[in-house]
């Protein structure tokens, strides 16, 4: 534990997590202090809002849909803006994503794209190294001191245009157990944003830059709201005005996209508009209609962006921001470079121009990608089909969505090869975060934590409604085993016995066993970890 907990002017905080050379320089006094005023002030009403969220979903498990609120609907018709954006948001049409590893985020910022966005969410593991290492890494890329030297020699420093720099903090229900306050874990989004916000802010508004950050897995406008006060409160707290903070809101959950014009309401003066989080947002379908099973959905691989309930939602997620002045940023393209097939390489690189078409020509202001060698590709298709450095003046008034269509039911096949590819990712995702590594390569695509939210909630539906594969099967616990035992015998053929037998497999399989066949589906597969991840590997 860190001496600075006995300090007199820090009573009630207490850093439970290792103070190695460096991390002082993140955890001063003034900056726990500054966490723990964040802490006293919002945590109260954050557990508020995870119990309506717990009261909402036991509602969707007794049969009442997401629905358009009648509370809102004032804001939903009403005559409203967000704030401008500011003169470097202008821009986003590429952005990449990343965990905050000091190597990653210097090639990302030199990548080419407008914009980085700093994961301490879903690409990473939230140990403490992880999170405190991160920090100092986004501190010093803000100050443009950021550098790298590899085991092998080789140097990184940052270029002369680096990509515009957001920081996505954790979801509101996930924990940071490495800080008490008053006796309990502070909130994990409030340590990541408060820790950004304190050593980063006044530098970027010094240098013309703005502090800009992504809000993930938001379920209301209440939600959002919450944070809003935290903008406000911070920024008054920091002497920084009030309305200096922009926020893009990722819409990647089901409940949300009822409310994304109420979201954007909440954070009018703070929005920097909203991000069509596709693959939460896939999850998030199957845990709010867990216990229907007229929502079963088919394989993964067959819910793509084209099926009608994905369109409606994006092309909807469009319709509002531009209404109200908002960029609307679409989803991510994972795949990474198929080294030594250039065909299969090809033919990867193609689903994502084609992709990437569909998000310009439907009137998106940007992109995601999860690799550099990405950002050139759809860089240029938005180049050709947007000459200026957004398209929010497309209103896309022709757009007409309803309750249903963001319901509807996603068809296609259900296959022994999907359960397989389910259980293959799922365990191997959930190894390497509890090793302590959030974002990882699996058959050529970069999977973050939204992966194995998807693999382990669609195997649970699976077994939860006993869904019939197209060979004739019954998903059932046995089958799940069976394939289970099968698929890992095959990984560890793959990665050889020694790699297997000294990582986490075992806790891996048990976790994701566990999840898949639980009465009730889990909330969210991190919370369910984080307590191993805290316990072997910090």
């Amino acid at each position: 534990m860190s001496t600075l907990a006995n300090a007199t002017d820090l009573k009630g905080i207490r850093v439970r997590g290792a103070m190695r050379p460096g991390y002082e320089d993140i955890l001063t006094p003034a900056a726990l202090k500054f966490l723990a005023k964040l802490t006293r002030t919002f945590s109260g009403r954050l557990q508020t809002l995870l119990t309506l969220r717990q009261d909402t979903h036991a509602l969707y498990d007794l049969g009442k849909l997401p629905g358009f609120p009648a509370s809102t609907a004032a804001i939903r018709e009403g005559d409203w803006k967000v704030a401008p954006q500011p003169a470097d948001l202008m821009d986003r049409r590429v952005e990449i994503t990343g965990p905050v590893d000091r190597k990653m985020i210097i090639n990302a910022l030199n990548s080419g794209a407008k914009v980085f966005m700093a994961d301490f969410e879903d690409a990473t593991a939230p140990t403490w190294d992880n999170l405190v290492s991160g920090q100092i890494n986004i501190r010093d890329a803000v100050r443009g001191t950021i550098a790298y030297t590899s085991p092998e020699g080789k140097v990184y420093t940052l270029g002369p245009n680096p990509a515009t720099l957001f920081v996505r903090a954790r979801g509101l229900h996930l924990p940071e157990a490495h800080v008490e306050i008053d006796g309990k874990a502070m909130p994990g989004p409030l340590f990541d944003f408060g820790l950004a916000a304190f050593h980063n802010a006044r530098t970027l508004i010094a240098t013309g830059r703005t502090p800009a950050f992504y809000l993930p897995k938001l379920e209301s406008f209440h939600e959002a709201a919450w944070w809003n006060d935290v903008f406000v409160f911070a920024q008054e707290q920091l002497g920084i005005p009030v309305g200096t903070f922009k926020a893009t809101v990722l819409i990647e959950t089901l409940p949300a996209s009822f409310q994304a014009e109420e979201i954007l309401h909440a954070l009018k003066e703070h929005s920097a508009g909203l991000n069509c989080g596709r693959w939460d947002y896939i999850f998030s379908y199957i845990k709010t209609t867990r216990e229907h099973d007229v929502f079963l959905l088919p394989d993964r691989s067959e819910v793509g962006m084209t099926q009608p309930c994905m369109r409606a939602y994006t092309q909807r997620i469009i319709q509002i921001c531009h209404r109200r002045g908002a960029p609307a940023m679409g989803g991510m393209a994972a795949q990474i470079p198929i080294k030594g097939d250039e065909a299969a390489n090809e033919a990867a690189l193609e689903r994502v121009r084609a992709d990437k078409l569909r998000e310009v020509t439907d009137g998106h202001d940007g992109t995601w990608v999860a690799h550099p060698a990405l950002v050139s590709l759809a860089r240029d298709i938005f180049d050709a089909h947007m000459a200026t450095p957004n398209q929010i003046e497309r209103l896309r008034e022709d757009v007409h969505v309803e309750a249903a269509d963001l319901l509807q039911v996603p068809r296609g096949k259900r296959t022994w090869a999907g359960l397989c590819h389910n259980l293959r990712v799922g365990v191997q995702y959930v190894e390497a975060w509890l090793s302590g590594s959030g974002c990882v390569p699996l058959y050529h695509l970069m999977e973050d934590a939204a992966t194995a939210e998807i693999s382990r909630a669609q195997v649970w539906q699976w077994i939860r409604h006993r869904a019939k594969l197209e060979d004739g099967r019954t998903v059932t616990p046995d089958l799940f085993r069976e394939a289970l035992a099968a698929e890992m015998a095959s990984v560890r053929d793959q990665l050889g016995a020694a790699r297997f037998d000294s990582g986490q497999f075992e806790r891996a399989i048990a976790l994701f066993d566990r999840m898949c066949t639980a009465e009730v589906l889990p909330d969210f597969l991190t919370t369910e970890a984080y307590a191993d991840l805290v316990a072997y590997v910090d």
